[in-house]
C-alpha cells in the first residue's frame, strides 16, 4: 500500500485532471507498446523515471543499452507533481518505468493505474527511516537516495529490473552496477570524512524540508526543519518557532533551504537568531547540465561541502 502525504486537490482541478489524462489514454490506445528509441542505428528500450536524480543513477547502470529519460524537468518539485497529457503519452510508450516509492510520488499509482507498462520500485529492500514529528508521524521517510549507502540498493533493484527487461545485456547491467556501486561508496566515505570535521556542538543540520534524514543519520548529525515534507503549501507560525527554537536553544551558526522551494521561511530563522544562511542544498532534482549538481554523484559531494562550509563559518550563503 502506498501512502499519501498530501492533501486532496480541489474537485474542479481534480476534475480537469482527470478528463486531460482520460483524452491522453484514449489518444495512446493505439500506440506502439514499446517506444524503443533508435541510437547509432540501434533500437533501445525506453525507461523512464519519475524524477532527473532516478534517472542519472538508472542512467549509469543501463550505459549505452537503455534510453534513460525522466517524467520531470530539472528543478521540478517531485512531491506535488501533477502528470501532464504528454507525461501519459511518453510513458504509455515506455518499457519500463521506475519510482522512488515510500510515498514520494503521490501521484504515481493514478498515473501508471490504465497502463501497460511494468514498472519497478527502486527503494525496495533499504532500512527505511521514520518522519519524526508533524502530521507525517511515523511514516517513512521517502528521501532514501541521500545516502548513498542506500543507493546502491537503488542500484540492485535497477540491475534486476533492467536485466528483465533485456536479458541478453545482464552481465553488461551487472558490471555497470558494480563499478557504479565502488562510486557510491567512495562518495559515502568522503562525506562521512567531511563532515565528522565538524566540531560537536555545530553538529546540526537546520533545513526547510525534512529530506536530510538518511544523510544525517550517515554523518552522525541532528536534524531539525521547518516542514516535515515539501507538500506544504507554506510554512505556518508554529514549524518557523520551532526551528527558531532549536537554533537558539543549540547555537547553531548556519541553517539551509532546498533548491526546489522558496527560502523566505528560513529567512524569517535568521532574521530571528544569530544564525547565518550557509546554502543552497539540492535533494529533488539535478541542476542542468553547466550547473553545480548535473548528476548524483555531484549532489552528495556538493551538498557535504555546502553544510561543512556553512557550519564552520568557511562559507557564508545568501539567501536566493
Amino acid at each position: 500500500m502506498r501512502v499519501n502525504y498530501f492533501r486532496s486537490p480541489h474537485p474542479l482541478r481534480l476534475s480537469l485532471a482527470a478528463g486531460a489524462l482520460t483524452c491522453a489514454l484514449a489518444l495512446t490506445s493505439c500506440a506502439p507498446t514499446s517506444s524503443n528509441v533508435s541510437v547509432d542505428g540501434e533500437n533501445r528500450p525506453v525507461v523512464l523515471t519519475t524524477f532527473t536524480v532516478l534517472a542519472d543513477i538508472a542512467a549509469n547502470v543501463a550505459g549505452n543499452k537503455l534510453t534513460v529519460e525522466s517524467i520531470t524537468k530539472v528543478g521540478a518539485e517531485i512531491h506535488g507533481y501533477e502528470p501532464t497529457p504528454g507525461d501519459i503519452r511518453r510513458a504509455a510508450k515506455a518499457d519500463l518505468i521506475l519510482d522512488n516509492g515510500l510515498g514520494l510520488e503521490a501521484w504515481f499509482e493514478k498515473f501508471v493505474q490504465d497502463l501497460d507498462a511494468p514498472h519497478a520500485v527502486v527503494s525496495d529492500g533499504i532500512e527505511i527511516m521514520e518522519i519524526a514529528e508533524d502530521k507525517y508521524k511515523d511514516l517513512p521517510n521517502p528521501h532514501a537516495w541521500m545516502s548513498p549507502s542506500n543507493v546502491q540498493v537503488y542500484v540492485e533493484n535497477m540491475v534486476k529490473a533492467f536485466t528483465k527487461l533485456d536479458p541478453a545485456n545482464g552481465t553488461y547491467y551487472q558490471a555497470n552496477g558494480a563499478a557504479y556501486k565502488d562510486k557510491l561508496q567512495d562518495v559515502q566515505d568522503q562525506l562521512i570524512r567531511d563532515l565528522s570535521a565538524l566540531p560537536t556542538s555545530q553538529r546540526a543540520l537546520v533545513s526547510c524540508e525534512g529530506a536530510f534524514s538518511y544523510l544525517a543519520r550517515d554523518a552522525g548529525l541532528s536534524e531539525r526543519y521547518i516542514w516535515a515534507v515539501n507538500a506544504e503549501q507554506q510554512a505556518t507560525p508554529q514549524q518557523i518557532t520551532g526551528a527558531i527554537d532549536f537554533v537558539r536553544r543549540n547555537n547553531v551558526p548556519a541553517v539551509f533551504c532546498e533548491s526546489t522551494v522558496s527560502a523566505a521561511p528560513m529567512e524569517r530563522v535568521v532574521e530571528a537568531t544569530d544564525a547565518v544562511f550557509g546554502g543552497t542544498l539540492y535533494v529533488d532534482s539535478l541542476s542542468e547540465p553547466d550547473g553545480p549538481v548535473p548528476t548524483y554523484l555531484d549532489l552528495i559531494r556538493h551538498d557535504a561541502k555546502v553544510i561543512t562550509e556553512g557550519l564552520t563559518g568557511v562559507s557564508n550563503g545568501v539567501l536566493p
